[in-house]
């Protein structure tokens, strides 16, 4: 690493150099990284520096006291001088080529994606305008880097000022804007209702979690997995996942989250009735990719492994 620096008094900043080579791989606004810490947790953490600028990755990282142990690691132990392994950048959360306007909708640490579509759309000339929820400005990570990047085009909603933002704002669908969510699982719902309200096209919405939504209801069921290179069936028993099957049957899946936020694990079906359970694929996909970490089957599906 080459900078650590608290930004808020939960939110540490962190700039990654290769240690021997002056570029690293290119990324486009909205992607992450995995981030493999020393004890081999992997954690997923959005890109916010500059797409422009090949020489660095920076991600910004909230202590999460109630999370699984990555973010307290990195705030307890990560140093300027420390090696971290970091993956290739992945973008589920691209901004759409076609659209003529974008809207940016950020809650608290979600706003590190954001950061870099900001950057990136004020670089292109495009339209954009940012919408950035926090309890206090005075813990709104990033916040002076957004201010600077996109001026009147932000709009700051502080609860301790007793503005709060109403997704409802946003209005009725136009032809060529897309708008984008990213923050806590209330923040991203409340967005998704009131566009589905309004009758938004779910092709123009777009929304990164930070972990899959939640569902009470949902029992899962037992099912058979055809391998079509193999001809092997294997069974899915109700308590177990279709990776953790795969993984004890040999077949060598690459996956990071298991929640089915990162897209790490997606592989191809051929058939069966799929019950998607992630919050990565897009709709255009889901006719023949799945991410076996959450997702499963009723009775029966074939895979393209």
């Amino acid at each position: 690493m080459a900078e650590v620096r608290h930004v808020t008094s939960d939110v540490l900043h962190l700039t990654l150099v290769h240690p021997l080579r002056p570029t690293l791989p290119r990324w486009t606004a909205g992607a992450h990284v995995d981030l493999r810490l020393p004890d081999g947790r992997i954690r997923q953490y959005s890109l916010c520096g500059d797409p422009a600028d090949c020489s660095r990755y920076e991600v910004a990282i909230k202590r999460e006291a109630e999370g699984r142990g990555g973010s307290r690691w990195v705030h307890e132990s990560a140093a300027s001088e420390a090696i971290l392994h970091v993956s290739a950048p992945r973008n589920n959360f691209e901004l759409a080529a076609t659209a003529y306007r974008h809207v940016l909708v950020a809650g608290g640490i979600g706003v590190t994606p954001v950061v870099a579509m900001a950057r990136s759309l004020k670089a292109a000339q495009a339209d954009f305008e940012v919408h950035f929820c926090v309890p206090s400005e005075d813990r709104a990570p990033l916040l002076p880097e957004l201010r600077d990047i996109c001026g009147s085009r932000l709009s700051v909603w502080s609860s301790a000022d007793q503005r709060r933002f109403d997704p409802r704002l946003l209005g009725s669908p136009r032809d060529g804007t897309h708008v984008y969510a990213c923050g806590p699982q209330s923040l991203s719902a409340a967005v998704e209702a009131a566009l589905t309200q309004a009758e938004w096209p779910a092709s123009q919405v777009h929304v990164e979690a930070f972990q899959a939504t939640a569902d009470e209801n949902f029992k899962p069921e037992p099912f058979d997995v055809h391998i079509a290179s193999t001809g092997q069936i294997l069974h899915v028993p109700a308590d177990r996942s279709l990776l953790d099957v795969l993984r004890t049957n040999g077949f060598e899946i690459r996956a990071s989250c298991e929640a089915g936020v990162c897209g790490s694990c997606e592989c191809g079906y051929r058939s069966g009735s799929v019950i998607h359970r992630d919050k990565v694929l897009p709709l255009s996909k889901r006719q023949d990719r799945i991410m076996p970490c959450v997702s499963r089957a009723r009775l029966e599906m074939t895979l393209d492994l």
